[in-house]
């Protein structure tokens, strides 16, 4: 197996919420993330998407492109539309090296919604989902072709997000339609992720490791206020910070035999919550569970 260990940019520009570090130069959060220790990054808004640029600043972290966010828009026109429209995206992707293509439907989605509470979030009927799943599938086969694994991220706000979702969702979609298996998304949403790693093994192809604050989430997101607030009041934070049990998870994968990236993705205020800080944090916390789980024979500390 070969696990390797990356973090997402957002917890130092969230591209969400521009006020969260927005001014905050790409080259230094590169260079924390060099220096924390990290393989790779997830691409970032404010990353340039030309390659040969691209290749060139990472380069000189000696940084690899995981993968990055691909909004959908399979419930509002079909797969040879949307085919059409991620060619940039698959384009600059592979000429980086990646090996996801991480994708999320956000036609309806109202997690980029400040005034909308959470509990408002969209929801499919059955013949909703077989027409989403035929076309994600289609999707599928198309990056599958041309080299990369469709690594479908359920998230808060979306059409995919509970268990019942999520069952729905590969109960239409073919095997080849992979997940990213992000454990806070999960559990805010009411999905079990290590009941995810054992039933779904086939599926998992990329892994996002966020904790949660279950409180906080409760009386924001949970109850009547929008993601972003939720977001803002501190409902996620880096492994090792909130109440998963990530040896459990380490155990799950090493129990699958998973190979791939494992991603820190922790939006969080880096006002309030400094990014560098909580990444290493949230690295130390990863490479020690997956130590005492064997998933990996060695990790530096």
């Amino acid at each position: 197996m070969s696990i390797q260990f990356g973090v997402s940019p957002i917890a130092w520009i969230n591209d969400d919420m521009p006020e969260l570090g927005g001014d905050t130069p790409l080259e230094n959060v590169l260079k924390d993330i060099a220096e924390i220790g990290f393989a790779g990054s997830e691409l970032g808004g404010a990353f340039p998407k030309d390659p040969a640029v691209l290749k060139a600043l990472l380069g000189r972290f000696n940084l690899d492109l995981v993968g990055g966010w691909y909004s959908c828009e399979l419930l509002t026109r079909d797969a040879e539309a949307e085919i059409a429209a991620l060619q940039d995206h698959l384009a600059l992707l592979l000429a980086m090296g990646s090996r996801v293509f991480v994708i999320a439907e956000t036609s309806n989605a109202i997690h980029g919604q400040m005034q909308t509470p959470l509990k408002d979030r969209p929801h499919l009927d059955e013949a909703g989902w077989a027409r989403f799943g035929a076309r994600l599938s289609a999707v599928a086969d198309y990056v599958g072709a041309r080299g990369l694994k469709l690594a479908y991220h359920y998230h808060l706000g979306t059409v995919v997000q509970d268990a019942a979702d999520l069952e729905a969702f590969f109960r239409h979609t073919g095997g080849n339609v992979g997940v990213t298996l992000d454990t806070g998304h999960a559990v805010l949403g009411g999905i079990d992720p290590h009941q995810v790693i054992a039933s779904r093994p086939e599926r998992i192809v990329h892994v996002h490791c966020k904790d949660v604050r279950q409180p906080v989430f409760d009386a924001t997101a949970g109850k009547d206020d929008s993601f972003l607030n939720g977001v803002l009041a501190g409902m996620f934070t880096v492994p090792g910070d909130g109440s998963i049990d990530f040896d459990r998870v380490m155990q799950g994968l090493k129990a699958i035999q998973y190979s791939g990236w494992i991603i820190i993705e922790a939006e969080q205020d880096p006002a309030k919550a400094d990014p560098r800080t909580y990444a290493e944090m949230g690295l130390k916390t990863l490479k020690d569970a997956a130590r005492r789980a064997g998933l990996v024979e060695a990790v530096a500390a």
